[in-house]
């Protein structure tokens, strides 16, 4: 992208966050609770950067991710500390990977005290996949309107004389 003059850039005062000081495997632990608890943040940014079409004016929304993150693993670090440093632990040194299905007890026991704390269900199978409908309290961004050409030609008859192709159709006749 080429910025010119007349771009207006975020001063580096707008753009510093703290940020989110997790492990991989602790991230991927806590991974769908948090897609849940921050639902509605998270859609709210992604819809921002899906209409404008520009990142500039979305840091906002990016920031109400990032403390939406901070306020969950608060919660967890609060509720369910023990609980989640297993599972996290077991999905670290289970598998090079940090695949699921060598964790299922610790992550039974930690869905659970999420279950029983934060009253957070385990959303299922391709929950994140699935359309969601994002009410927004936003403006409608401005459309553009499909431009209209006047001197379009028009197409020729269906009798017309068509000469055959030089090398060749597509068609075997």
């Amino acid at each position: 992208m080429v910025i010119t003059l007349d771009h207006d850039l975020p001063t580096e005062d707008e753009l510093t966050v703290p940020e989110l000081k997790l492990s991989g495997p602790a991230l991927r632990a806590g991974a769908f609770h948090l897609g849940k608890y921050c639902q509605d943040t998270f859609n709210e940014f992604m819809l921002c950067r899906d209409e404008l079409q520009d990142p500039r004016k979305c840091v906002k929304e990016g920031k109400e991710v990032t403390n939406c993150s901070f306020e969950f693993f608060r919660l967890i670090k609060k509720t369910c500390h023990a609980e989640f440093a297993q599972y996290a632990h077991c999905l670290d040194k289970s598998s090079a990977d940090m695949n699921y299905k060598h964790c299922r007890n610790t992550q039974n026991v930690f869905d659970k005290c999420v279950l029983d704390n934060l009253n957070i269900e385990r959303p299922g199978y391709g929950y994140f996949c699935r359309a969601q409908v994002v009410n927004t309290n936003r403006p409608k961004p401005p459309t553009s309107k499909k431009p209209h050409y006047d001197d379009v030609p028009i197409g020729l008859p269906d009798d017309a004389p068509r000469t055959p192709a030089n090398y060749g159709g597509r068609t075997f006749v």
